[in-house]
């Protein structure tokens, strides 16, 4: 039997479905009943990946139930499936065409199928992304506080202000308590706050957005994280590698870590000190330490042991 890639174009209310090499196509609500209709769509062809984009809100019920069903899932990154649909010359955009070029990005190039995501996974997840919401709250409220002159306004500001940290410490808590009750991912947090600069904030931030971590190759963690460098070059002319793609959330969690490495780390300071003995700015010198964070985190999880520094 010949696998089949099936292109899922989700919005709120709908999923535009595309099945390739037949071309048969389905719209069906974005409800159960219409997760249902897909499956019995499906029945007992061998389907190699359901590629689909993420929507927001409007994607998770659609990827639980289809994980449930043991189906294989494939999430891509918009930016990537549009540059994909420019590059075979298709401009137009309709739900159905969405469909039918991302199953055809699937057919071609193959993108990576989801792993399960357990329920703790997801909660953790959901965690994650309230504190990320309560952090850009409270710099929003920290930005106002500097030009409010009524007395009123800047009570209120400054109770804003403890009721965030109050509960961004709640989420942390809570974020904290499910990692304990998880023996695995106990042991990966334990692991990676053993490496100096690692905090307990890096950490699990490192577990939630990166869970694939432990189980890459070293260039692939360091391209996933958008930490790699990219070469420029056409012909005799060279310009400046420089950083692009990969995990927004990821990296920027790797920079406070990375300039602490940068101090109380001997082996990554003595490579940002040789960075910048060679001429190398600061800024560049602190992305390679980046970079040998992320290999190093990866390392160990694949390894199962905790840092430890190298005899003298």
């Amino acid at each position: 039997m010949t696998d089949i890639t099936i292109g899922a174009d989700i919005s709120k209310d709908h999923i535009d479905l595309h099945m390739l090499p037949d071309g048969q196509i389905l719209k069906v609500a974005n409800d159960r009943k219409g997760f249902a209709a897909i499956v019995r769509w499906i029945g007992t062809k061998s389907v190699a990946r359901i590629v689909y984009e993420p929507t927001g809100p409007y994607h998770k019920a659609f990827e639980r139930f289809m994980m449930v069903q043991g189906l294989a899932l494939s999430k891509v990154n918009p930016r990537s499936a549009r540059r994909f649909a420019e590059a075979t010359g298709r401009l137009a955009k309709t739900d159905s065409i969405d469909a039918a070029l991302l199953a055809r990005y699937g057919t071609l190039l193959e993108p990576r199928i989801l792993e399960v995501n357990r329920q703790i996974h997801n909660d953790l997840k959901e965690l994650h992304m309230a504190r990320l919401a309560l952090i850009k709250d409270r710099t929003a409220a920290k930005n106002r506080s500097k030009n409010l002159s009524n007395l009123l306004l800047k009570r209120q500001n400054t109770d804003r202000l403890r009721q965030i940290e109050r509960q961004i410490k709640a989420v942390d808590e809570a974020i904290m308590s499910l990692i304990a009750e998880d023996v695995a991912l106990k042991a990966r947090f334990d692991i990676l706050v053993s490496i100096p600069g690692i905090s307990q904030i890096t950490a699990f931030t490192l577990l939630i957005e990166m869970p694939e971590l432990g189980e890459l190759e070293e260039k692939a963690a360091a391209a996933l994280s958008g930490l790699a460098p990219m070469s420029h070059q056409s012909g005799r002319w060279t310009g400046r590698a420089f950083i692009a793609g990969g995990r927004a959330i990821v990296r920027q969690a790797l920079y406070m870590p990375a300039l602490v490495a940068c101090r109380f780390n001997p082996d990554l300071k003595a490579k940002y000190e040789q960075l910048k003995a060679a001429g190398k700015p600061p800024k560049v010198a602190i992305t390679a330490v980046m970079r040998k964070l992320i290999v190093l985190a990866n390392a160990l999880l694949k390894n199962n042991r905790k840092w430890e520094p190298k005899p003298a």
